[in-house]
This record gives structure tokens, sequence and C-alpha cells, in this order.
């Protein structure tokens, strides 16, 4: 009896819209539901489950990895289910509009061609969902060693940025080869390829591929950072800049100077910064006929109370070397936060207040002097008088075989 009435009421429902009224009137109530489910009653749905899921689901830690994740990409895991659920439901609409204006055949054909192009539909919607997954974690990956490298003390900048580059690109070729799969495309024609292409560019680039390589070296060993001064063989100035293939330095004349890292790598590398003291010499001569102790007391009391000189590690003085008219002294000191400019003023002030002692104290600190002698059996040299006449040695006196 049942079937009996929903068999008559389903054909009244077929003859009332056999008219273009009728279709008219069914077209227009089918629309108005999608747009009500789809924009009105599905978005509600889809926020309050999501919600509802990440209260009580999903633990804490990968709460916030996904939502620092839905920071990075156009739409959420819940608006990407919504605009899906909408997709389906345009397409379960436009399929009952075909059927309810009498056009079977174009369903069929349509069910035929979404039916053959289903595995490249599969394949596209994979490649979406891979390449939005990539740039959410390249973009996840850029934060999380961002806030590394403010945690820790030991990672410059430039640490950070080859860190961060290397990730990406780690994860970018794991995407890659992924998607290679995906589409179904050879990887061992490919890597064949590849491999050739690397020795030939290896040939033809091994000058940057080194530079590249000590780069990562420098970036990491870490001999200096940026504002250090340094000396990498014969050039010395302060690092301006530290790039993956070069080091540039500022020298004090006002040059830049691009290092290749590979010769960076190559050389003896001098930091005077990284320390924070920096130990400087002043060699001073006295004369013969001072009294070096007395001498080393005055000059050590007078660097001593230099501002320029710091007390820890003290000031020292020691009797160096006999030189050719002088007792030569080094005095040794420090400063410290060595620049150029602190180093050439220490040095000054030391020379300075040490002459000064010296003078106040009556040390002599002799001119060049030499000794001149001559030859007997030339008959020696004679210095003029300021009578005219020419003194010098006397001849030797001859001898009985004379």
């Amino acid at each position: 009896m049942q079937a009996g009435v929903l068999a008559e009421e389903w054909e009244a429902l077929l003859e009332s819209v056999s008219t273009t009224e009728g279709r008219l009137a069914a077209s227009l109530v089918l629309v108005g539901t999608a747009a009500v489910l789809g924009w009105v009653v599905f978005p509600r749905v889809t926020a309050s489950a999501e919600q509802w899921l990440s209260s009580r689901l999903i633990p804490d830690r990968f709460r916030d990895s996904a939502r620092s994740l839905g920071n990075h990409v156009p739409t959420s895991m819940g608006g990407l289910l919504l605009t899906l659920v909408r997709l389906e439901l345009l397409v379960a609409t436009g399929v009952a509009l075909l059927v309810l204006w009498d056009r079977p055949d174009l369903v069929r054909w349509a069910t035929d061609r979404t039916i053959e192009q289903i595995p490249l539909i599969r394949r596209l919607t994979i490649s979406v969902v891979v390449l939005l997954l990539s740039y959410a974690g390249a973009a996840d990956l850029s934060e999380r060693i961002a806030d590394f490298s403010q945690q820790t003390e030991w990672m410059t900048e430039h640490q950070e940025e080859i860190l961060l580059r290397v990730s990406q690109l780690a994860l970018f070729i794991v995407m890659g080869l992924f998607l290679m799969g995906v589409w179904g495309i050879d990887l061992g024609g490919l890597l064949v390829g590849a491999g050739f292409l690397g020795i030939v560019i290896g040939f033809a680039a091994r000058q940057t591929l080194g530079s590249l390589i000590a780069g990562f070296v420098l970036m990491f060993s870490r001999p200096f950072t940026i504002g250090d001064w340094v000396e990498v063989g014969n050039e010395e100035g302060i690092v301006t800049d530290i790039t993956i293939f070069n080091t540039r330095l500022e020298n004090f004349d006002g040059e830049f100077v691009v290092i290749p890292n590979d010769q960076v790598s190559n050389q003896a590398i001098t930091n005077r910064s990284q320390k924070g003291l920096l130990r400087l010499r002043v060699d001073v001569g006295i004369d013969y006929e001072a009294d070096p102790d007395h001498a080393t007391d005055v000059a050590l009391e007078t660097i001593s109370d230099l501002r320029e000189v710091i007390d820890a590690p003290p000031p020292q003085v020691f009797p160096k070397s006999f030189g050719d008219s002088a007792v030569v002294l080094e005095v040794r000191f420090w400063i410290d936060h060595p620049t150029p400019p602190r180093k050439w003023k220490a040095v000054s002030a030391v020379i300075s207040s040490v002459k000064e002692a010296f003078e106040e104290e009556d040390i002599k600190i002799p001119y060049p002097q030499r000794e001149l002698s001559g030859r007997a059996e030339t008959g020696g040299f004679r210095v003029r008088q300021p009578d005219g006449t020419r003194a010098g040695p006397a001849r030797p006196e001859a001898t009985e075989d004379d």
C-alpha cells in the first residue's frame, strides 16, 4: 500500500516537472538547496568538527605544528575539506540539472570522460597536495630554524642561512623525486644523465665548487665572523661579508678585498678579534752606559699608568738583545676590544710616554753609531783639522828589514 502511494507521488512529481515552468522551478530549488548546503550549512559543520577534533583528539605538540602549517597554506585542512565537498555538491547539482532537462546523453558523455581521466585527476590531486605540503613545510622550517638560532649563542646569521637553504633544498629534492614517481618518470635514466652532467660540471667549475665546499666549511668551523680583524695570507682587514663562494675584507686603506673561500681555507688565518685581547710589542733602545734594570722599571711604571693599556694581563718589559748602538728593551702590553685604531692609539701612547719618562730620568736613547778604522798597510785615514792640517793614525814604524 505504501509502495503504491510512493509510486503515485513520484509519477506526479515527474509529471509536474515535465513542463518548462516546472523544470525551471525545480532547477531553482536545486540551485538554492546546493547554495544553502555548500555556503551556509557545511561551513558551520566543518568548523565545529575541526574545533572538536583539535581539542579532543589531537595532542598539543601536533596541534601547534598544524597551526603553524596552517599559517603558510592558502587554507586549513577544514577549509580544504569544505572545498572538496562544495566541488562534489556542484557536480551533483549539475548532473541533476542535466537529468531534469532530459539530457542523459551529456551525463553519459561526462561520466565516460571522467572515468577515463581518473588516473590523471588522481595524479594532479596528489601533486597539488604535495606542493602545498612542500610550501608549508619550507615556511615552517624557516620559522623552526629561526627559533633555534635565537635560542643558541653559537649560531651566526650566515650559519642560519646556510642551514635553512640546505634543509629546504633537501625537502624540495625529496618532494621532487616523489612527484617523478607519481608521474611515472624513469628515475634510473634521469640519475644516469644527472651523473654525467655532474661530472662535466665538476670539471668545468671545479674552482667554483671548491669555493662552495670551502664556504660551507668556513660557515660551520667559524675561524672568524663579520666584524673580526683578520689576516688571511698577505691580506689584512675587517671582515665585512661571508658568502658561500668568497669572503670580503675591508683593508685599512678603505679598499675592499674579495678572497675566494678555497684560498681562505688554504692559507694561515690570524684572527686578532676572537679572544677580545691583543698583545702588542714596542722596542726601545737605551745607551750601553745606562742601567737596564732601572730603565726597565721606569718603562714598566710608565706604561702601567696609561688608560690605553689594560692591567690584566699586566704589561712587561724585558731586555731583548744587544743592538749595534743600544741595549734593546722589548715592551709588551695588552689592549682589549682590539681594532686598528685602538692598536695605533696604544702604541703611540706607549712610545710618547716612555720617551718622556726616559728624558726625565736621563736615560739616553742613542742615535745609531759607527766606529771607523783604517787598515795600517794603506796608511789609515786622516781627519782635516780646523787649521787645515791633516791628522790621522801614524804610519807603522820601520823594521830592521826595511
